[in-house]
């Protein structure tokens, strides 16, 4: 019988991607994260967004972005 290899799962995130979420998250509760036009975010998912878009600049692995229909 032909052996069967196992899968391997690789992690879609670097371990430190989320710190960088969080400390957005930080910054819109105390209210000084600001998008890129410079208004105020109340928004919980555009501080993810944020977040996670900053830990891609910093060159961190991260997920692909969800396309919008």
């Amino acid at each position: 019988m032909a052996a069967t290899k196992r899968k391997t799962s690789k992690r879609k995130t670097s371990k430190s991607a989320p710190k960088d979420v969080e400390s957005a998250m930080r910054r819109r509760k105390r209210g000084t994260l600001k998008s890129g036009s410079g208004r105020k975010v109340t928004s919980k998912k555009q501080a993810i967004a944020i977040g996670l878009s900053e830990a891609r600049k910093k060159g961190k692995k991260v997920a692909k972005r969800k396309s919008s229909r």
